[in-house]
């Protein structure tokens, strides 16, 4: 198996481009899901930092869905041979405003393809960078990164849990239901089924529930440092350490560096174990929404 992963590293370098658009009804269903009190977006408006996760979602004809419900691998990403795949992670760069009404092109390429040994067994983590342009020039640029696992052994433990920082100056709390998951999905056009499919996620996966999305937990973590920095995020780098569940609380928290310049921002499930950790930066000049 080794071998043939090790093939996989052939795909670095592939590319992939698309044009999408920044739409009124997308950014206001999005408000809505995140439970925000908004008025209608109209053309014109920036768009919130980190929203542009709407944009670009990968659309494949129904043939070509795998088992999973993602697209069968082997287009642009590479086809590992691992059943289990999730979001680990994203660095971040928030260069300038994308606008309600723009039109956005997206340059993706693979830029690593790792074969590690895990505590379970062998995973592949595929890395993406993708640059996002709107009409006046780059908008936002960003890495992200990809595991994919083999399914554990019967009788396997869980890792065991790092807990969550202690203090948080920022701190919200979201619960989220099935209908949130749902919502975000179509959104994004995520035809996962871990984050829909009942009998699937705990009969073929192995998890006790809905599993949360790996990158709704990000966003969300996004939004409680924007609604309580100083300064704009320009920057972010977020780890997903440990899934989430649907129907039990999450804990998120900030806590800001003393001359305000940064933050460390975290995630935290119902028993209080570390979810989701990412540093943050924060624009100095003033300038920006």
């Amino acid at each position: 198996m080794t071998r043939e992963l090790e093939k996989l590293k052939d795909w670095i370098g592939r590319k992939e481009t698309d044009l999408d658009y920044v739409t009124v009804p997308a950014v206001h269903r999005l408000a809505a899901t995140l439970d925000r009190d908004e008025p209608m977006p109209k053309a014109g408006d920036p768009l919130p930092i980190g929203w542009h996760t709407i944009l670009f979602p990968r659309v494949v004809r129904q043939s070509q869905i795998g088992p999973d419900g993602h697209p069968r691998r082997g287009d642009f990403l590479p086809p590992v041979p691992l059943p289990r795949r999730m979001f680990a992670g994203r660095r971040v760069r928030f260069v300038a405003e994308l606008r309600v009404g723009d039109a956005a092109h997206r340059e993706s390429v693979i830029r690593d393809v790792t074969v590690k040994q895990g505590r379970t067994g062998e995973m592949v983590f595929v890395t993406v960078k993708t640059d996002i342009s709107s009409p006046r020039g780059l908008a936002v640029t960003e890495e992200q990164d990809i595991v994919y696992r083999a399914e554990p052994a019967a009788g396997t433990p869980p890792p065991p849990p790092q807990p969550a920082p202690a203090g948080a100056a920022w701190r919200n709390v979201v619960t989220p239901d099935p209908v949130m998951l749902f919502r975000y999905s179509a959104l994004t056009f995520n035809g996962h089924r871990i984050h829909y499919d009942h009998p699937y996620v705990t009969g073929t996966e192995g998890y006790p529930d809905l599993v949360m999305n790996g990158g709704l937990t990000t966003l969300l973590a996004l939004e409680l440092a924007r609604a309580n920095a100083r300064a704009p995020l320009v920057y972010m780098a977020s780890r997903n350490v440990r899934p989430l569940f649907v129907n039990r609380p999450i804990s998120f928290g900030g806590e800001p560096s003393a001359d305000g310049k940064s933050a460390k921002l975290w995630a935290a499930d119902d028993t209080g174990a570390l979810a989701l950790a990412a540093d943050a930066e924060f624009r100095q000049d003033g300038s920006g929404r």
